[in-house]
């Protein structure tokens, strides 16, 4: 047998890749699952955004391969839509990457920075990408604790010690700072002043601060860019998605914004690996992003409306969880009569057929927590809390 690559060493198998196919194999013995695991928006983008895709997929001019940066039309877009909702000023020619899906510009940023000896600071609970990324590029995860008790806030003097212990004994540096906020998947809304302080801490350190801020209109009326404290794009590299915002998860449309300088240098590394986004499907997100604020309103209506029925089924679960968090999951504490969130929702799977999220992927921090998606019609949320009663899941 030929070994793999040590690059995989300690990368496992995405956890919900492997979930679905425990529940595909439960689904084909006739149980029916439920699943309130997964943020995949059920919603379809607006009319207008698919006749856009029709209309230029029928031209017989929009099928080659496409420029590495990007449509002007879909880089002129995004640089609108940053300044009519996050206020900020965006270069369209210099500063705009689009990129198939987030995800992937996650990959290239850390593909770009970081090499054996570096290291990257990582949310705990976070977005389990960050930590795969950064190892797959040859970097070293340095996991920050996020608490509730300092309302899921990261605190810049530990930021402080773990850098300069890691700076004094390795060859390489800590590089870059993973930051997500509205925070996935706590839900935490973002504190200016403590934004401000950790751009400004960033420059002072000379590390990037990685801002991935895709949840940024979903139950939140007040979307924000961390450009906001980084006005000049200094220190700041944000990816941004419209997997959330237009329910285009499985257009893979993302984008990165940053100075020119850094838009050159991940481009180095991206124009290696794929040859552009489908031109129509540019198109068609150049129309999403061209929305109004009525559709961001009817998406959020539908998600508080759904909010309500998934915080009727962790009441139930005897889970406590605050109101005020954002995005399209609720993230619940557990009872105290359970071990773990993995043991609860085990237990709500085999008993309920009912699927919720064990905190404890997103990191160790999330061990006592359970995420519901707020991505299932109120129908099939209501059905779940129907099986959790009859089954006594109290």
């Amino acid at each position: 047998m030929i070994k793999v690559s040590s690059r995989l060493n300690g990368i496992g198998e995405y956890y919900f890749s492997t979930k679905l196919r425990e529940i595909d194999e439960l689904n084909k013995a006739g149980h029916a699952v439920i699943n309130l695991g997964i943020g995949s928006p059920d919603l379809p983008p607006h009319p207008s955004v698919v006749e856009a895709l029709h209309a230029e997929a029928a031209k017989p001019n929009t099928h080659a391969y496409q420029s590495y940066k990007g449509s002007p039309i879909f880089r002129k877009a995004i640089s609108d839509w940053y300044q009519k909702w996050y206020q900020v000023n965006v270069n369209p020619d210099t500063e705009v990457l689009p990129l198939i899906g987030s995800k992937e510009g996650i990959m290239h940023i850390c593909m770009t920075y970081l090499e054996s000896g570096d290291a990257a600071l990582v949310p705990n609970p976070g977005y389990p990408t960050y930590t795969s990324a950064v190892k797959l590029s040859g970097g070293e995860v340095l996991s920050y604790k996020l608490e509730a008790s300092n309302d899921w806030h990261p605190e810049v003097r530990v930021w402080k010690k773990m850098i300069d212990e890691y700076n004094a004994n390795h060859t390489g540096s800590v590089k870059i700072i993973f930051l997500n906020y509205p925070h996935m998947p706590t839900g935490q809304l973002p504190d200016s002043a403590l934004l401000k302080e950790m751009v400004e801490f960033a420059k002072k350190e000379q590390v990037l601060i990685v801002h991935d801020n895709p949840y940024s209109f979903i139950l939140n009326e007040e979307p924000s860019s961390l450009f906001a404290a980084d006005e000049n794009k200094e220190v700041v590299i944000e990816l941004n998605s419209l997997s959330k915002s237009h329910n285009m998860a499985g257009w893979r449309v993302g984008m990165i914004v940053a100075s020119a300088e850094h838009i050159n240098s991940i481009l180095r590394f991206k124009s290696n690996m794929d040859s552009g986004m489908f031109l129509p499907v540019q198109i068609a997100a150049a129309k999403a992003l061209e929305l109004g604020e009525e559709w961001y309103n009817s998406v959020n209506e539908v998600y508080r409306e759904r909010k309500v029925l998934a915080c009727e089924l962790l009441d139930l679960l005897d889970c406590v969880y605050s109101t005020e968090q954002v995005g399209m999951f609720v993230w619940a504490a557990i009872p105290d009569t359970c071990t773990s969130g993995y043991e609860l929702s085990d237990k709500v799977l085999a008993d309920a057929k009912v699927f919720i999220t064990p905190g404890g992927i997103f990191g160790d921090a999330g061990d006592r927590f359970v995420r519901v998606s707020l991505c299932s019609k109120k129908e099939v949320l209501q059905q779940a809390i129907d099986r959790i009663k009859a089954v006594g899941n109290r």
